[in-house]
């Protein structure tokens, strides 16, 4: 949720045209992640001066703000700074005044956009507003433009003039929550602040000659230059002890960037994109380095400098320029109608790379390179507890039994909201996976930093390489599923099915007594891919069903035993999120104790009875729903007897998928109800990419 993009151009030629339609392209890319408004800041016509274009909407809204204001596009810049931001409200409604960029005056001196919550932002307004500043919007980020200016304007008064980075210094000491911003100031013309506490950025780097090293150095303070923590309502607060530059000084780089060095000493052309999302950038280059909490990134004169306030125990003294693996095609639409479309029908293949070069199919093995060396670790683990979201929480769900089952470890999965709410106890000998689709879910970190705290062992299963957890567990496993746009998740749940599957495995390849089964759950998965192939081909008699069965119907209940539990508790989420239909997951086990007051003819129902021990139990629950008039819709094996002749003899509908393991059944009886889902939605004329209010990666509390 929100999205950050940045552009900065150094003697590389732009005019005011290319710099916004830059900015305006990054915002396009980054629509999925849900949002509510747009903005941008670029350099006004006269000498450090800022024009800020915002609006409500969607970014074609914006395109028509900047229009109306006939900026004049043919002004060209050898070197500039511009910012963007779409912004998903969390203070303020929203309205033009309350979109991103905030300013912390009418002469636009300091410019933000920040994504994230800033947890004081009371208390620095309240303290603010007594020193005389007036605020224009309901944001907690026009306090952090304001702070800017009172710290310059408080330094200034003291005769000192501080470098972009020590002033930003001064003003995070003062943050509390968490924050991805970006910042431009008349004060320091075509420079850019980048900085990141809880809250995902990266910068990508376009060079037209090669970068001398592959990674920028991390610059520590010297240990006379660290300022006391003094709080910013102190009565001294002019005599802070400010670093120990003078104001003839100001204009002085006491270091320069190793990687942007050119060998004969000239000025090396260079851009950079800053962004919250790499989606944004993979047009641009390939080249990205992933910032981490704390960092503050400094841009100017065509150099990337990384600064920390202090220097800590253990922390890496470089930043990593690294190669993205993803390719632009990847998050086009191609011949699909809409980006979840696109990624229900991908799953062949997402599923496929899931398992590509960690599953030997004929010595029934499995290596995860990302565990190897922590799996005896695990092994002797006392508790191992699951923790994520939404959609990957059912994933957790999904496979908890067959995590029992393999390893004879107890299991808890734990929503990251609710394990945080309770304060849950956490030792040292337990080990805590994480599974998050974008490797930056909110409630999901705070939950790692909790675990993290108590010296327990964190394993990260997400999909976003270089993601704030993947950065920060012990170890973990990369998914592979490729990048999903559409913000409901689909093929990333099928990924984190099998890589927790995968996990489930690893873990019990000591056991002799296990062989058997492992050796089935492992034939099984070399069959998933080309099975849901079968499955898609669904698609024309679910589309039909939601048109007629399904049409117009306003609750839907979701029957589901032992490992399809999850998959009627994920269907749910689905028809929820996406087609604004009330539905539930219910345990079929519990008809009885509440729910089957619910059923009568008009009640459309989905019951999961696919082949499993469980299978008696299930056409027992079915029973009695069709006992009461209820018409279930069965997801069921094909050329199962028992379904084909009930279908015939009560006019049952059935929608018939392949029989594999009973714990992987859920890969495919998943497939039927997220095209459920999508046609219903698409039917009623929803948005399925940006259903409303949400959002795709939810980095606030």
């Amino acid at each position: 949720m929100c999205g950050i993009f940045g552009y900065c151009n150094y003697l590389v030629e732009k005019s005011r045209g290319d710099v916004i339609d830059t900015l305006v392209e990054g915002l396009q890319r980054l629509e999925y992640r849900g949002y509510d408004s747009t903005g941008i800041a670029i350099d006004g016509d006269e000498p450090d001066s800022t024009l800020i274009y915002k609006q409500i909407g969607k970014v074609k809204a914006l395109e028509k703000e900047i229009e109306e204001h006939h900026p004049n596009r043919e002004v060209t810049f050898v070197t500039h700074c511009g910012i963007a931001h779409t912004r998903w409200a969390t203070h303020g409604e929203p309205v033009q005044i309350n979109c991103h960029p905030q300013r912390s005056d009418r002469h636009n001196e300091f410019v933000i956009v920040h994504n994230g919550i800033i947890t004081n932002f009371r208390e620095l307004k309240q303290l603010l507003l007594n020193k005389g500043y007036t605020f224009e919007s309901e944001t907690d980020t026009e306090c952090i433009a304001k702070l800017f200016k009172h710290m310059y304007d408080t330094n200034l008064k003291n005769g000192v003039e501080l470098d972009f980075h020590d002033l930003t210094k001064q003003v995070l000491l003062e943050l509390e929550g968490s924050y991805g911003l970006l910042c431009r100031s008349a004060h320091y013309p075509n420079e850019v602040i980048a900085t990141r506490k809880g809250s995902p950025l990266l910068i990508g780097v376009k060079s037209e000659r090669k970068l001398k090293v592959d990674f920028v150095d991390v610059e520590f303070p010297d240990t006379d230059d660290v300022q006391p923590d003094i709080p910013l309502n102190s009565a001294r607060t002019e005599d802070r002890n400010l670093l120990p530059i003078a104001a003839n000084e100001s204009a002085l780089r006491r270091s320069q960037s190793r990687a942007f060095l050119s060998e004969d000493g000239a000025p090396n052309p260079v851009e950079f994109f800053v962004s919250s999302d790499a989606a944004s950038v993979i047009k641009h280059t390939k080249k990205v380095l992933f910032l981490e909490d704390d960092d503050i990134a400094h841009i100017y004169d065509g150099e990337l400098h990384i600064h920390r306030s202090r220097r800590e125990m253990g922390a890496s003294a470089i930043r990593s320029i690294q190669t993205l693996e993803m390719e632009l095609a990847q998050i086009m639409k191609g011949p699909y109608k809409h980006f979840m479309q696109k990624e229900i029908f991908e799953q062949p293949e997402s599923t496929l790379n899931t398992m590509r070069g960690r599953i030997d199919f004929e010595n029934n093995t499995v290596m995860l390179g990302g565990l190897k060396s922590w799996l005896p670790i695990i092994r002797r683990t006392r508790r191992l507890i699951m923790i994520a979201c939404g959609t990957s929480y059912h994933s957790c769900l999904a496979t908890r039994a067959i995590f029992e089952e393999l390893s004879e470890i107890p299991v808890s999965v734990e929503l990251a909201s609710d394990f945080l709410d309770r304060k849950t106890p956490v030792f040292r000998d337990d080990v805590c996976v994480f599974v998050s689709q974008s490797g930056e879910t909110a409630d999901t970190m705070l939950a790692l930093k909790y675990c993290l705290e108590r010296g327990a062992l964190t394993v990260g299963i997400v999909n976003n390489v270089g993601s704030s957890i993947s950065r920060v567990t012990h170890c973990g496993v990369h998914i592979n599923a490729g990048p999903e746009i559409g913000v409901a998740s689909t093929k990333a749940y099928t990924s984190q099915y099998i890589a927790l599957v995968m996990l489930a495995l690893s873990l019990s390849d000591d056991k002799v007594s296990r062989v058997e089964r492992r050796k089935e759950i492992i034939q099984g998965l070399k069959e998933i891919p080309e099975q849901i192939k079968q499955v898609l081909k669904m698609e024309p008699r679910i589309k039909e069903l939601c048109e007629t069965e399904l049409r117009d119907k306003r609750s839907l209940l979701l029957l589901g035993r032992g490992y399809q539990f999850a998959s009627a508790l994920e269907g749910a989420l689905k028809i929820k999120e996406i087609s604004y239909m009330h539905s539930e997951g219910v345990l079929a086990g519990e008809l009885k104790h509440g729910v089957l007051a619910l059923v009568d003819e008009n009640l459309p129902i989905i019951a999961f009875g696919t082949r499993d021990s469980l299978f008696p139990k299930v056409v027992s629950s079915i029973e009695q729903v069709t006992a009461r008039k209820g018409r279930p819709i069965i997801i069921c094996n094909e050329n199962d007897d028992l379904w084909s002749k009930r279908a015939s003899q009560s006019n049952l509908v059935t929608l018939e998928v392949p029989l594999t393991v009973d714990c992987l059944q859920g890969l495919l009886n998943i497939i039927p109800l997220q095209l459920t889902s999508y046609w219903l939605a698409v039917n009623k004329g929803i948005d399925v990419d940006f259903p409303r209010n949400l959002a795709k990666s939810v980095t606030v509390e």
